[in-house]
């Protein structure tokens, strides 16, 4: 099915449909820019099949709306030419009043300014438009803008997003075609990162009307996930019965009541201090615990360096350790990095794509290079970043990052990875697993699983023919299913600047063919019904540069700052938390 986007808008407003243009493509979305006239002409001479999804300016769509024109083909079958209309005001306050008037019907509404202050509220009552954001209250930090006025009881306009004084967005009806209407201006996606991360807070009016319209009218066409995972990710405790205020008996209790899972982000060095008692509870509760790699001696900065030789071999420590750690325990883990304090390099990214590693957890997508790639919102707003050796970093949030920041990622497809420390459990973990049931009530289902199928299962498909679906790759590994009852063929693209360094590619442990076109390599998987198939992309590993290993100086403060790090969590923090 075609479902291209028109965006028409005025001469004056090229730089809206530039940030429009890059909007959709974020999605896959096809567009074309037209003025108001062209359009019509387009309209009235083409026998185009699939029903037109238009993207305007209050000032292009107002022209449309007041002179269609009877012989242009769209005045006199305007249902069977539009699919739908997302409007909004750009730079043209006067222009989006007079067609809010001619919409709502209300010809008394009028445009508001509100206070930077004001919360927002996106309506649960249409829940296939509105997605995870339906119910979510947003104050919105920096958007000072409008707010469409209006009297309910003369228009049939419903409120998307508003507050109590007005609405910011809204649906209505143009000649039975549904038509949105947004107070604000469009994000510019292709705007550097403003913060170490993407707060919906931020940019809400600018970015979640147009993201939701995107993903409602190009449902078809548009990249999906296969499914949300989710995971609570807890730094650094050691395994035993008690760590600091983590309680694991007390945390898989509250697994098991709530519903959801928890990934230790284990470090390395405590391959040899687990408690038997502790494994074997992880052991019996797989769905419910499992084990990622956090840095290799957890000092600081280690994974900030920029020496490929030590990088290689601390990922290589890092691996063999944890691989020692089962053979004690009978633990397996998640070849997952979650970076100490989320500190990396470049040169670290690049390290543990040719290592034994299928992709990154991290709360920071920006290295500490002395001069850092430009992370642009279009990339964080992908299911992963990855502007580093095309290795993904997938996303993780602080609790207090909001409930609106997790809602707006799951509507843009990403994972759902919460992150907390030991002493957030404080409390015997109820505030914890109190943002865990508002985000398991979010209109959204989540697939709660461990860090590795996460990863897996973090990708974009779309179906691009009839039995074809189209694949974009993100880990270095990927759980394919077909749910349906026929055959399928999946055509699997992965982004790969140096497919040199490819070592093979396997589905189901068996070499495949594949092509490189455009920085990406691509290959296909065949898939009968029910059937589910892993792909597994390798690569030629790193050399070491003849690093020998760290100095004994080295050792011996990393092991002090472990037994430091265990009296704080274990004595100190808890005295200061009693008083």
């Amino acid at each position: 099915m075609i479902e291209k986007a028109f965006i028409l808008v005025e001469p004056s407003e090229l730089s809206a449909a530039g940030r429009l243009e890059k909007v959709l493509a974020a999605f896959g979305v096809a567009c074309r820019q037209l003025t108001s006239s062209e359009f019509l002409a387009f309209a009235g001479a083409s026998d185009y099949k699939s029903k037109v999804r238009l993207i305007a300016s209050s000032a292009a769509f107002l022209k449309l709306a007041e002179k269609p024109g009877e012989n242009s083909g769209v005045g006199s079958n305007w249902t069977n030419k539009i699919h739908s209309a997302f409007l909004f005001a750009s730079n043209n306050p006067a222009s989006f009043e007079k067609l809010a008037k001619q919409i709502t019907g209300d010809a008394n509404a009028s445009l508001a300014k509100m206070n930077q202050s004001a919360e927002w509220l996106v309506s649960n009552e249409i829940p296939d438009f509105c997605k995870s954001m339906s119910g979510v209250r947003v104050i919105a930090a920096n958007d000072a803008e409008a707010a469409l006025v209006f009297d309910e009881s003369k228009s049939n306009a419903a409120k998307i997003i508003s507050t109590k004084n007005g609405a910011a967005f809204v649906r209505s009806e143009f000649r039975s075609v549904p038509v949105f209407l947004s107070t604000a201006g469009i994000i510019d996606v292709d705007a550097e990162l403003p913060a170490r991360s993407f707060d919906i807070r931020q940019h809400f009016l600018q970015a979640t009307p147009v993201v939701m319209y995107v993903k409602w009218a190009f449902a078809e066409t548009c990249w999906q996930p296969p499914e949300t995972g989710a995971c609570l990710v807890i730094d650094d405790p050691l395994l035993r019965p008690r760590y600091g205020f983590l309680n694991f008996q007390r945390l898989l209790d509250l697994m098991e009541r709530v519903n959801f899972s928890t990934s230790i982000a284990f470090i390395p060095w405590n391959c040899n201090r687990s408690a038997q008692k502790t494994a074997r509870l992880f052991q019996k509760n797989p769905k419910r615990f499992s084990l990622s790699i956090h840095g290799c001696d957890h000092t600081g900065g280690e994974f900030g360096s920029r020496d490929s030789g030590r990088l290689a071999w601390k990922s290589r420590q890092a691996t063999q350790r944890m691989a020692r750690h089962k053979s004690k325990t009978g633990l397996p883990h998640d070849p997952v990095m979650v970076f100490p304090q989320g500190v990396f390099s470049e040169a670290a990214m690049a390290v543990l794509k040719r290592g034994d590693f299928i992709g990154v957890v991290n709360s920071e997508v920006i290295s500490t290079d002395p001069q850092p790639r430009k992370i642009t919102i279009a990339d964080y707003w992908d299911v992963a970043v990855m502007n580093y050796s095309d290795f993904p970093i997938f996303t993780r949030r602080y609790p207090w990052a909001g409930i609106e920041n997790f809602a707006f990622d799951i509507l843009l497809g990403k994972p759902c990875i919460v992150v907390v420390h030991q002493n957030d459990c404080h409390d015997n973990c109820h505030h914890v697993v109190e943002f865990i049931e508002r985000l398991n009530k979010l209109n959204a289902k989540l697939h709660w699983t461990n860090l590795a199928e996460v990863v897996r299962r973090s990708f974009r498909q779309r179906e691009i023919s009839p039995g074809v679906m189209e694949i974009k790759m993100y880990g270095s590994e990927a759980r394919i299913e077909n749910p349906s009852g026929n055959k399928k063929v999946f055509q699997v693209r992965k982004r790969e600047s140096a497919p040199e360094i490819i070592r093979e590619i396997r589905v189901a442990a068996q070499p495949v063919k594949w092509t490189v076109a455009e920085n990406q390599v691509d290959f296909e998987v065949g898939l009968n019904p029910s059937e589910s198939k892993t792909v597994a992309v390798t690569f030629n590993e790193s050399a070491d540069g003849g690093f020998a290993g760290e100095s004994l100086r080295y050792r011996a403060k990393a092991m002090l700052r472990r037994y430091l790090c265990e009296i704080r969590d274990n004595y100190a923090m808890r005295k200061s938390f009693s008083q």
